[in-house]
């Protein structure tokens, strides 16, 4: 067991950092600004850290390796494996809050941040009418933060059961039933095969864009240190070197319709689409156990109209249709998003009309999430030092204003 990190006194510091959002991106970030003497806030709407892992379906492993998926200052234990279970990854989200004795407050949601009066600073409106006022913000709620369920004509005509993927658990509630997955994201594709090997009559899986698929790992090669290697290199290359690579270690799957992409891997990915880890689709494919068909275009009553102009009639839809980030609300009006309500900057840059206000764990790249909230955490961290001060020149003692927060321990 690592020794507890030594840090510098922070009570005595006026105004927090507050980091909004228990999850490993804004846990992360707290750990590293305490290490460098910042005094950081977490604030959570719900009860526990790590609450959208713990809403994950029950399969679910990390895509990317533990070694690269730990967190500034703590290692994941090697018992958990290679590839980290959805329920290791909540419980070192617990330790790592413990740990690291995080300043941490749950069951509080900040709804609207405003830049403080003056220009210094930021005022953030939480649950129960708290006003808090933070030195610097990080905002980490997360990359699957709002379910995004496509609006088809005639979806509410529709007489079977249709969910998000985010009500996913198992295959339990599906067994011997006529199922169709939409979305041939990682999500999609591993609740297709979750659901082929956990007893569903059929499974059918909409494909709107044939995705890149990968190896998880070849020969002992995890796919996600090829993302970390090709992350600087021309996308043109890399587009060349995957389709070479796709040909000798992914069967052509075109005649069980899913055929190869026309649009380049790394080309793919700068448009925000990351290649599928194979955990099972490939097999399933090839043996008919999930049968790829055309997307979705609407919906009358039983049937499922699909884009081909065929129609089918499935007992359940489960829609892996992705996330919105859900920040509107929260700075939409500080004009810091993108047309698609992402961030327009992330890591330890801000937005020049927002200084100290900072966004961590809103891309999803190919080198791995985890690993890019574990670097941005370090960068932001150094950031803010630097905006707020020195750790040798923190406030002289002061009483801490009344946040009306109080910490929670996150165990318990």
């Amino acid at each position: 067991m690592p020794a507890v990190p030594e840090t510098p006194d922070m009570s005595t510091q006026p105004r927090p950092v507050y980091v909004i959002g228990a999850g490993p991106g804004g846990l992360a970030a707290a750990a590293a600004l305490r290490a460098r003497g910042v005094r950081a806030v977490v604030v959570e709407k719900s009860a526990v850290v790590g609450a959208s892992w713990r809403g994950h379906y029950d399969r679910l492993h990390l895509h990317t390796t533990r070694r690269l998926s730990a967190l500034p200052g703590l290692a994941m234990p090697r018992r958990f494996g290679r590839w980290v279970s959805r329920d290791d990854v909540v419980r070192y989200l617990e330790k790592y809050a413990e740990f690291h004795e995080l300043e941490l407050v749950t069951g509080v949601e900040v709804t609207r941040i405003d830049p403080a009066p003056g220009g210094d600073g930021w005022l953030l409106h939480a649950s129960g009418g708290r006003v808090l006022d933070a030195r610097a913000v990080v905002v980490a709620t997360g990359f699957n933060h709002t379910p995004a369920l496509p609006d088809w004509p005639g979806r509410d005509t529709y007489t079977g059961e249709l969910v998000h993927a985010r009500e996913y658990r198992n295959a339990a509630p599906y067994e011997g039933r006529d199922v169709l997955v939409v979305g041939a994201g990682n999500t999609g594709a591993e609740l297709a095969v979750d659901l082929a090997e956990g007893g569903a009559a059929r499974v059918r899986l909409a494909v709107r864009t044939a995705p890149h698929i990968v190896r998880r790992s070849t020969a002992g090669w995890p796919a996600q240190r090829t993302g970390i290697l090709v992350r600087r290199l021309p996308v043109r290359l890399v587009d060349r070197v995957g389709a070479l690579v796709a040909k000798a270690s992914v069967p052509d799957l075109t005649a069980h319709g899913l055929p190869r992409p026309d649009t380049g891997l790394y080309s793919r990915v700068k448009e925000g689409a990351i290649p599928v880890q194979d955990v099972g689709l490939i097999d399933a494919v090839r043996a008919g156990r999930v049968e790829p068909v055309a997307a979705v275009a609407s919906f009358e009553g039983a049937r499922v109209m699909l884009a081909d102009g065929s129609h089918i009639t499935p007992d359940a839809v489960v829609a892996a249709t992705g996330y919105r980030r859900g920040l509107e609300g929260l700075v939409g009006h500080l004009d810091v998003l993108d047309g698609r309500g992402r961030p327009r900057t992330h890591g330890p840059r801000t937005p020049a009309q927002a200084p100290g206000l900072y966004f961590t764990g809103f891309s999803n790249p190919i080198s791995g999430m985890f690993r890019e909230m574990a670097l941005d955490a370090e960068k932001i961290a150094k950031a803010v030092a630097r905006r707020v001060g020195p750790r040798t020149g923190l406030p002289p003692a002061a009483p801490l204003p009344d946040t009306g927060l109080r910490p929670v321990d996150p165990l318990a």
